[in-house]
């Protein structure tokens, strides 16, 4: 029988054994790359694709792979079923024995919060295709993607108030920079889902699409993510998560560096040939 899924990610306090039957993660955490896109898709649609300990190191593997490879121009995240992912579920974790203090702090790093920094570091643009419930954690992996497609049934939930929990994996990070103080405030204190449409409104998502044209609009952004200048992306992305924490002089210094570096690459010197000579650029992620 497959576990109820832990809407937070904090496991509890006589953590249960794996799963049983244990599957494999390659079934568990599909992944291929199409035209240049790796598509990263959750499977485990019983549970409402709750994230497991193995899963989550598989996905952080895959990304930090992502950055690596330059056959990879983008990366896409969505799941099977009707949930997109119902929070962490912890309980085929590796157990450490007796908790002693520090462990939760160390466990939340080590986990939550490597979890979702590895798709904000990804060198990669990360598109969210969120196919169903988004919630605790889940929602937060979604939140941190680059670009944020939501289908017309899904929906968002800061989950932790309704089990006494704080937030993590960088929600209380992430949320305000995205729909402001208050408004982030109003979802973590209630836990109120919030269905695709209200979410569009507020900010979180980039666009409502029908839910049967979730996978075809993902696999337009992505392929035109993927057809375009890969460093370039690469460094507006850093440019635009790091001016969130920097002051004037510091961004328009990471500005003048991200340019210096990016001048280099062949797709910047095809970029500029390209309007010279009247022509479309022909990118090579390089």
């Amino acid at each position: 029988m497959t576990p109820s899924p832990s809407p937070g990610s904090v496991p509890p306090a006589e953590p249960a054994g794996p799963a049983s039957p244990v599957e494999p993660v390659d079934s568990l955490v599909q992944h291929a790359t199409d035209n240049g896109v790796l598509w990263i898709t959750l499977n485990r649609p019983a549970a409402m694709n709750a994230v497991t300990w193995d899963q989550r190191e598989r996905i952080i593997g895959l990304l930090a792979d992502a950055s690596a490879d330059p056959d990879v121009r983008a990366v896409v995240l969505t799941a099977t079923g009707k949930g997109f992912c119902a929070g962490a579920d912890l309980r085929g974790s590796p157990s450490t024995g007796e908790r002693v203090s520090g462990d939760v702090a160390r466990m939340i790093r080590r986990g939550a919060q490597r979890f979702i920094g590895a798709v904000l570091d990804c060198e990669k643009p990360v598109i969210a295709a969120v196919n169903g419930t988004a919630a605790g954690i889940g929602a937060h992996l979604a939140l941190a993607c680059d670009l944020v497609l939501a289908a017309e049934s899904a929906r968002f939930i800061e989950v932790f108030v309704r089990r006494g929990l704080v937030p993590d994996g960088g929600g209380a990070y992430l949320l305000p920079r995205l729909i402001g103080p208050q408004r982030a405030k109003e979802l973590m204190f209630f836990g109120d889902a919030v269905p695709a449409a209200e979410a569009e409104r507020l900010g979180l998502v980039n666009r409502v699409v029908p839910d049967g044209e979730l996978t075809k609009t993902a696999r337009e952004w992505a392929e035109r993510l993927a057809a375009g200048p890969t460093r370039a992306l690469a460094l507006t992305k850093q440019l635009v998560n790091a001016s969130l924490d920097a002051d004037r002089a510091a961004a328009f210094a990471a500005e003048a560096t991200a340019q210096e570096i990016n001048m280099t690459t062949a797709d910047a010197q095809e970029g500029v040939a390209s309007f010279v000579e009247r022509r479309g650029a022909a990118y090579r992620g390089r």
